[in-house]
């Protein structure tokens, strides 16, 4: 069965079929009916590109997905994290694709901040610089000022980038639940499933006002740091398509030069960036998900500041009490801890090899063991488990590689501030701090008050309760009901076994009286052989056919 042809997406279709041909995926091609889509002679130039290495390909791929648009950017950066589905040089490649493009005019930029805010862009700011700082796939920023004075970055829209990604998105539904219905693999990693989360979160990703939102929020988290700050958004310049936030002036982490990292308390700077992030994911269970070095901002007064929140993962509280617990057992080199919280973690698939897949981390783990500081990466370890998971037909939760992508991230902020960075000491000592303040806001004045309610209503229904037993008791009806074995199956198996077993020495008895029968020559005789000893030979093999034939028939029931 092709893929039915819908002709609002046939340029995209085609697109996506050259994509996956120059990628090694021909065969998709031919099974979803796409040929007709190409054009070039696409599928002459399989051979000489299925030839090159593995990074070669790798990086065209990233290439591809630049040319191809936001959509297919975004998709790229989710992929990143998915070493259960792509292999290391891939995921490499799509780590570093690029989310810059040419910025838009600034007719559009005035028409959208109208509609927007309702107000004329010369109305709501005393100044608005024409030229972006920065300009990306979704957006671009321009710095600003507020009519009091206030020196902001307003993020704008590009315009019609909606109607775009929805296009995009539907063309890879389509695409997406074809290949779940007719790939093994595509339905083993649920791609159906992946789409939907990237969906949704590309699509939240649009709505400015929950960048809004999560840069309050995170603000807040991060309130307790003194080294670490995050932008709040001016609430009434800010819409859907607009938003307005304070102004970071500062520089990208990576583009510190050596002489003025020197002059900065790097060490401290690193262990606060560390256990922020500990919080955010093991406490808060709300984190930044994309603390890539670009996304990291050293500012004039020497902090660091966390930009670009569109991006955003939140953990239930037994998901971040397991991750605790796991990223402990890793910090320890403790696999077989490791393996226990990974498995109670994840969902294995009816082929799941856990035996396989406790012998692959245990490797893991021990690789790492006896290397320097400055060769532990945290977030590779945690990356390495989800793929060793994937290969042994294990499942972990989607949150699992995301979070092992953040601490890689993190792991090169933090040695970029700091070569010497230990961050499984850093864990070690974070976490326990960590675990102690969440078993106090636990004992918070709600958590309190709760627990007062549940005790007045135990209190208040105990002595009914007694009073209820204490009649059982007195009236001799006090029963308890244990689920155990079923007791008359029971004694009906021992019944069986214990006639079969009767009437096995019966049929022995016969046999050893009719041997000792057949040397006494007396009676009346068959065929020269005493009539009784062959009477007790013929009844002794009846019963034992018919007891084998009871037994055949028992067991194939």
């Amino acid at each position: 069965m092709g893929l039915s042809i819908d002709p609002k997406h046939l340029k995209r279709y085609g697109q996506i079929a050259s994509l996956l041909v120059r990628h090694g995926r021909g065969d998709v091609v031919r099974q979803a009916s796409l040929e007709s889509t190409l054009t070039g002679g696409l599928m002459d130039e399989q051979a000489a590109l299925s030839d090159q290495e593995q990074v070669e390909r790798a990086e065209s791929l990233a290439d591809d997905l630049e040319r191809l648009g936001p959509t297919y950017i975004k998709l790229g950066q989710l992929l990143s994290s998915r070493v259960d589905l792509l292999p290391p040089a891939y995921l490499e490649a799509l780590t570093r694709l690029q989310d810059r493009v040419e910025p838009f005019a600034f007719h559009d930029v005035e028409r959208i901040v109208s509609e927007d805010l309702g107000v004329r862009l010369s109305k709501a700011f005393s100044e608005f610089e024409e030229t972006p700082v920065a300009a990306a796939s979704l957006a671009q920023v321009h710095r600003a000022a507020l009519r009091n004075g206030q020196v902001v970055a307003v993020k704008v829209q590009r315009p019609d980038i909606r109607p775009l990604i929805r296009d995009d998105l539907d063309a890879l539904s389509e695409l997406a639940e074809f290949l779940d219905e007719h790939s093994d693999r595509a339905h083993r990693y649920r791609l159906m499933d992946v789409l939907e989360e990237f969906r949704r979160s590309l699509l939240r990703e649009l709505d400015f006002r929950h960048e809004a939102q999560n840069l309050e929020t995170l603000a807040d988290n991060m309130a307790g740091f003194e080294l670490i700050t995050v932008p709040r958004p001016i609430e009434s310049y800010t819409g859907q398509r607009v938003l307005t936030m304070e102004l970071i002036h500062g520089r990208k982490v990576t583009k510190i030069s050596p002489l003025a990292l020197i002059e900065l308390d790097r060490e401290r700077l690193a262990d606060e960036l560390f256990q922020a992030y500990l919080k955010q994911i093991l406490m808060d269970g709300f984190f930044h998900s994309d603390p890539h070095p670009g996304n990291v901002f050293l500012t004039e007064d020497n902090r660091l500041a966390l930009l670009d929140l569109g991006q955003v993962s939140t953990l239930s509280p037994d998901v971040r009490e397991a991750l605790t617990k796991l990223m402990l057992a890793v910090a320890d080199n403790d696999p077989s801890e490791a393996t226990r919280i990974l498995l109670d973690l994840s969902e294995p698939e009816k082929d799941a090899e856990p035996a396989g897949f406790g012998d692959a981390v245990t490797d893991l783990m021990m690789f790492s063991e006896g290397r320097t500081a400055s060769e532990i990466a945290l977030g590779a370890v945690m990356m390495g488990m989800v793929r060793v998971a994937g290969e042994h037909h294990i499942r972990p939760p989607s949150e699992l590689a995301m979070i092992g992508k953040t601490l890689l991230n993190l792991d090169e902020v933090g040695r970029t501030l700091d070569p010497d960075l230990e961050p499984n000491e850093m864990l070690r000592r974070h976490a326990a701090v960590l675990m102690e303040r969440r078993v106090v806001s636990s004992l918070s004045p709600s958590h309190l008050f709760k627990a007062a309610i549940e005790a007045n209503e135990l209190v208040q229904r105990m002595p009914q309760r007694l009073n209820r037993i204490m009649g059982l008791i007195a009236d001799n009806e006090l029963s308890v009901q244990v689920n155990a074995i079923d007791e008359a199956k029971l004694i009906s198996g021992l019944d069986k076994i214990a006639n079969r077993i009767t009437l096995g020495l019966l049929i022995a008895a016969l046999i050893l009286g009719a041997a000792l029968v057949m040397r006494v020559d007396v009676g009346p005789t068959i065929m020269g052989y005493p009539a009784l000893a062959l009477v007790l030979f013929t009844i002794a093999a009846v019963a034992g056919i018919a007891l084998a034939i009871k037994i055949a028939v028992s067991h194939s029931d």
